[in-house]
């Protein structure tokens, strides 16, 4: 394996407060050392990084690369490649793939496929019932064995209380992390916000209750079971706030945000552009402006892509017969710059919602440069502007909202486990 040196790169590592400017030097798919080159050490590859940043790899907490189904054979290939293009070295499966990810059988084939890629790391979720169909729980012990990192029910409610409370001690018992997305099956039946936009639009709207009746309920059941849990793509203002009085108060809960809802709001839907619809679905501009703030504050402490690609038939029908998702792996790093920038984050709060807050969500060991980790690392050019165009795009799926959109932001080489996946070696 190669001996690198990353020399001259502007080295920001939230994990290890790392802020300066200083070379990497990678051995044996390891960081070896940072700062001053280790005795001895000569390097078969050197990677010029000067005016570039230098980051951990960064850890997409949501992509739906939709496999493992054999009807699909290759999409884990190609949704790696599109994700490491963009910096992205680990990406986290819910179990809603096809067949669903409730046994073990299923956890191998995904990592077999993801290790047959030889880019991404793939890590899974295992599915809380069987067939993710509320009624009875799966093994969650035997999937936590073959490598699930924690366990969800997908965009699937427990309508059921008390399977769900079943489920979270479950969990709980073993350890795992609960992954919740937070709707009531009952009230989210539409497919865009429940506002003016929606009854002048004439669609089904969903009302920001159908997420937050869903948070107040887990979160009683978060404290009545001890479980450790994690909510998904909050979209809302006031769930957010809920889940902010959860952590104060101790609760063992984290959440995300989706990269999209920091920039869109359900006035993109309103010329029933498909391309907009998503689920959660975009809500207002107060919700959007409050999930930045809880970005900027740490309460979300990290942003994915929900990564959902879909072929063009998806999109190109109604907009209540439309599949919601975007295509999101290869525009998660610049769409964090343009908030950073927006908000006046520091640089390294804003790759922490992408690197150490993931990990440590995850429960992994990566998401840092530290000495002795795996050398996962992202270099990208912080400055370099670009025009999205969706045909340029290396995922199968090319349904993205932000077509025509000035991008900043250019990741230039991906390195993971001390391979260069991306860029030139």
């Amino acid at each position: 394996m190669k001996r690198i040196v990353i020399a001259g790169g502007h080295v920001v590592d939230p994990a290890n407060s790392t802020d300066e400017v200083r070379d990497v030097f990678v051995s044996d798919g390891k960081i070896l050392a940072i700062g001053s080159a280790p005795a001895g050490f000569e390097a078969d590859l050197v990677i010029d990084a000067q005016r570039l940043v230098v980051c951990p790899g960064l850890i997409d907490l949501r992509v739906r690369p939709r496999e493992p189904g054999q009807e699909h054979k290759g999409t884990i290939a190609s949704e790696c490649a599109a994700a490491v293009s963009g910096g992205i070295t680990t990406l986290c499966c819910p179990p809603d793939t096809d067949p669903i990810n409730d046994t073990p059988a299923v956890t191998d084939l995904i990592l077999h496929r993801a290790n047959e890629a030889g880019t991404a790391r793939i890590v899974t979720l295992g599915a809380m019932t069987r067939e993710l169909r509320g009624e009875k729980l799966a093994e969650m012990g035997a999937l936590q064995r073959a490598g699930c990192v924690g366990v969800s029910n997908a965009q699937r409610p427990i309508a059921d209380l008390t399977v769900l409370r079943r489920a979270f001690e479950y969990a709980a018992s073993l350890g795992l992390r609960v992954f919740i997305h937070a709707e009531d099956p009952a009230l989210a039946k539409g497919c865009i916000n429940e506002s003016a936009v929606s009854a002048r639009l004439g669609l089904t709207g969903v009302p920001e209750i159908a997420e937050t009746i869903a948070v107040s309920r887990d979160l009683l059941l978060i404290q009545h079971t001890g479980v450790s849990a994690h909510f998904c793509g909050l979209s809302t203002a006031r769930a957010v706030q809920m889940v902010a009085r959860a952590q104060y108060d101790g609760l063992p809960v984290t959440a995300d945000v989706a990269v999209h809802h920091l920039h869109l709001t359900e006035m993109d839907a309103a010329d029933f552009n498909t391309q907009c619809h998503v689920r959660p679905p975009l809500r207002t501009t107060r919700d959007r402006d409050a999930l930045r703030s809880s970005v900027q504050r740490g309460t979300l402490a990290a942003v994915c892509s929900d990564h959902q690609p879909h072929d063009p038939d998806a999109k190109e029908v109604p907009f209540s017969e439309s599949e919601p998702g975007i295509s999101g792996v290869e525009t998660l790093l610049p769409l964090l710059l343009r908030v950073q920038t927006d908000l006046r984050m520091t640089l390294r709060d804003a790759l922490a919602r992408v690197t150490s807050g993931p990990a440590q969500i995850l429960g992994l060991s990566s998401g840092t440069l530290g000495v002795g980790r795996d050398a996962d690392i992202c270099i990208f050019d912080p400055n370099e502007s670009w025009m999205l165009d969706p045909n340029q795009l290396k995922s199968r799926g090319r349904n993205t909202p932000f077509s025509g959109w000035e991008m900043r932001g250019r990741v230039r080489w991906t390195l993971v486990g001390g391979k260069v996946v991306y860029g030139k070696a």
